[in-house]
């Protein structure tokens, strides 16, 4: 509830208890699960729910190959951060023949674990062998020294950054005495 000048609340459904299904629903058995019961599961006990259902079974190996098999199907949308939401979507992309499609990331492994950041070079190049174009702005040095091509910006940051002061393959940035990075791939 929006109340103008206060902060927003919010009030559990008396009826349903939050989960947006009526009592009707818990009559639905799937594997003796109830379709209340299928939404509160994450995605990773989801996957062995459904592992009978190649479809599905499909759909929620992506979810889990991009490292955010710890949500649950019920997940709300607005309770996700940035990153989970821009996974969710990338999600619906992967499968897809990409030929002609530019992806573009903001820091995209801000506060991800190094592990996680391993999973993300793999979907970006499950993207690439799908005919993907993939930029990505990043300052994590692990995604530069995997990219093919790289634009270092400086000479800092804020204002006194904006110009190109090297530009190559990882190989040309580390001999660029120009770059930033160079030294540090």
């Amino acid at each position: 509830m929006d109340i103008q000048f206060l902060p927003d609340i919010e009030i559990t459904c008396e009826h349903c208890d939050g989960t947006r299904y009526s009592n009707d629903v818990d009559s639905i058995m799937y594997h003796g699960y109830s379709i209340k019961d299928v939404m509160s599961l994450t995605i990773l006990e989801a996957l062995d729910v459904f592992k009978d259902s190649k479809k599905i079974k499909e759909k929620l190996q992506v979810l889990v190959d991009l490292g955010i098999g710890y949500l649950t199907l019920g997940e709300a949308t607005p309770a996700l951060s940035g990153g989970e939401a821009q996974r969710l979507k990338l999600a619906s992309e992967i499968g897809k023949v990409q030929d002609g499609s530019i992806f573009i990331f903001d820091e995209p492994s801000i506060g991800l674990h190094p592990l996680d950041v391993e999973t993300l070079l793999r979907v970006f190049d499950t993207l690439i062998h799908q005919k993907a174009t993939i930029i990505v702005i990043e300052h994590d040095l692990d995604v530069i020294r995997n990219s093919d091509y790289i634009i270092d910006m400086g000479p800092e940051g804020g204002q006194l950054g904006g110009e190109i002061i090297a530009m190559g393959t990882v190989e040309e940035i580390k001999q660029n005495k120009n770059s930033k990075i160079g030294k540090y791939l």
